[in-house]
C-alpha cells in the first residue's frame, strides 16, 4: 500500500464514526480490508473483527500453538447522553478518556435510533461574569461535563420520537472530521486510535505476501471498547488462540517519557496497568532498530493500551506495545505522514524475524 493509499484509508476511517459500543461504520471498512488479505474473517461475540493469516511454511499444529494476537482499537473518545432537558438541551458525560476541551465548542452528530441528529456542543456565552456558574467555570478554564450542553433545537419529545434518549452516542460531527496536512504531517481528531489501524492493516497485507515466512499463524485482532474497559480484548485474548498479545497505539509525546514526534516508533515498556515483557519489548526495538529507525523506549504511567489491560488481568501471559508517535493525544492529534508505514514496518520485521 502506498502513502497515498495508506492517506486515503486513514481519511475513510477518521469519516467513519466508531464511539465504544457503536463502531459499525468502522467495522465494515476494516472488514472489507482484511479479507482481502486474511484467510478467514470473522466477528466474534464481542463485536471484535478478527482476522487470521496462517503461517504456510510449517505444520498447521505448530502455527496454530504459535499464533500472535495483534491488536488496535476501532472505537473513538465520544459523549453519552446522561438527560434531556425539556428544551431540548443534552446534558452529556464522556464515552472514554475525554474532557469537554478535547472537543472544544463544535458540531456533534447525535447517533439516535431512527436518525442521526446533528447539535452543536456549547460551553455556554463566553461573554458572562461570576453570576453564571457557567462563565465563571469557562473565564477560568475550567470547563467540565457539568458545564456544557448540547444544542438541538428539538424538544425532548421530538428527539425521543427520533430515538435520542439517555445512552446515545454523541460524537464529533463528519463536519470537522477530514484530516488536515501541516507539511510532513498529517492532523484530525481520532488518530488515536485510526492510523495504528491503518498501520496493520498495511502489515495484514505484507504478511500475507510473505506467509511461508511467519513463525506462527498471525491474528488482526481490531477491538471494540478500549476506551472505557478494554472489554472488547479481554474477551479476545481469553477466547483466541495464542499467548502472545501486542497493541498498535497512538505514542503521547511528552518530556517527561523522553519522546519527541519523529518516524521512529515508541516502545512501551510500561504504563500504568504494569510494565510489559521484558523480551517482547527487546524484540521489538531490535526489529524498528533493523529497519532503520531509532526506536524510543518509554515508560508510560499515564497511558493504557488493550495489551496491558490483557496482561494486568492475566488473559495473557505475554504482552507488548507498539506506538506510533503523536502530539496532542485525545485532541486534535498530529503524526507524521509515514509515522502508519514505520508503524506496520517495524511490526512486519518482528513478526517475521524478532520473535522468540
Amino acid at each position: 500500500m502506498t502513502l497515498d493509499e495508506q492517506l486515503a484509508l486513514l481519511e475513510e476511517l477518521l469519516l467513519a464514526r466508531g464511539p465504544a459500543g457503536q463502531e459499525d461504520e468502522v467495522r465494515q471498512i476494516c472488514r472489507r480490508q482484511l479479507q482481502q488479505s486474511c484467510q478467514a474473517v470473522w466477528q466474534d461475540e464481542a463485536a471484535n473483527l478478527i482476522g487470521r493469516i496462517e503461517a504456510t511454511g510449517m505444520p498447521r499444529e505448530q502455527a496454530e500453538r504459535r499464533t500472535t494476537r495483534i491488536m488496535a482499537h476501532q472505537d473513538e473518545i465520544a459523549m453519552v447522553v446522561k438527560r434531556i432537558d425539556d428544551d431540548g438541551r443534552l446534558r452529556v458525560v464522556a464515552l472514554g478518556g475525554a474532557y469537554p476541551v478535547n472537543f472544544g465548542m463544535c458540531p456533534v452528530d447525535i447517533l439516535g435510533e431512527r436518525e442521526v441528529v446533528h447539535g452543536a456542543l456549547s460551553f455556554g456565552t463566553m461573554h458572562g461574569t461570576g453570576e453564571s456558574s457557567q462563565s465563571m467555570h469557562v473565564l477560568q478554564g475550567d470547563v467540565q461535563w457539568h458545564d456544557v450542553h448540547v444544542i438541538t433545537r428539538y424538544s425532548k419529545a421530538e428527539l425521543g420520537e427520533l430515538g435520542v434518549r439517555a445512552g446515545t452516542r454523541v460524537v464529533l460531527s463528519r463536519h470537522w472530521r477530514r484530516p488536515f496536512t501541516i507539511r510532513d504531517c498529517i492532523a484530525g481528531h481520532f488518530l488515536d486510535d485510526r492510523a495504528p489501524l491503518v498501520a496493520a492493516l498495511v502489515a495484514a497485507r505484507r504478511l500475507a505476501e510473505r506467509a511461508h515466512e511467519l513463525q506462527g499463524d498471525v491474528l488482526i485482532v481490531l477491538t471494540t471498547n478500549e476506551e472505557e474497559t478494554n472489554s472488547g480484548a479481554q474477551y479476545a485474548a481469553r477466547t483466541l488462540p495464542g499467548s502472545l498479545c501486542i497493541a498498535l497505539e497512538v505514542g503521547p509525546i511528552a518530556a517527561e517519557y523522553d519522546t519527541r514526534l519523529a518516524l521512529d516508533p515508541i516502545v512501551l515498556t510500561g504504563d500504568e496497568k504494569g510494565f510489559y515483557s521484558k523480551q517482547v519489548s527487546d524484540e521489538l526495538l531490535k526489529a524498528a532498530a533493523r529497519c532503520g529507525y531509532c526506536p524510543q523506549p518509554a515508560l508510560m504511567p499515564g497511558f493504557a493500551s488493550d495489551a496491558s489491560a490483557v496482561l494486568g488481568s492475566g488473559s495473557s501471559p505475554r504482552a507488548g506495545c507498539l506506538a506510533i508517535p503523536t502530539e496532542n493525544t485525545h485532541g486534535y492529534e498530529v503524526i507524521m505522514q509515514q509515522g502508519m508505514e514505520a508503524c506496520a514496518r517495524t511490526l512486519v520485521e518482528y513478526l517475521l524475524t524478532g520473535q522468540q
